[in-house]
């Protein structure tokens, strides 16, 4: 389930809420979304650098999905760096 929360975030939600372990990637998961919202969206307001900026950040944002798929694969609740630090859902 914490997997397949990095490609449904709200699937834990509605299946395992009372996993913490679930809870936890799809909390990581919901930032790493709306990070991603908000780049592209700042991306289309900004000609040129937006769109330069936009890429950069979606990048990162990829990478860090890759990451938190690769920790929930190995059963590990570790933090994404950078974003680790945020709560969202409990």
């Amino acid at each position: 389930m914490a997997i397949l929360a990095y490609f449904l975030f709200f699937l834990p939600l509605l299946t395992a809420k009372d996993s913490k372990y679930a809870m936890f990637h799809a909390n990581q998961s919901l930032i790493l979304l709306i990070i991603s919202v908000a780049s592209n969206l700042v991306g289309a307001m900004i000609p040129v650098f937006g769109g330069i900026l936009s890429m950069a950040i979606g990048l990162g944002v990829f990478v860090l999905w890759i990451m938190g798929i690769i920790n929930a694969a190995n059963g590990e609740m570790k933090p994404l760096p950078i974003i680790g630090g945020y709560t969202l859902l409990k």
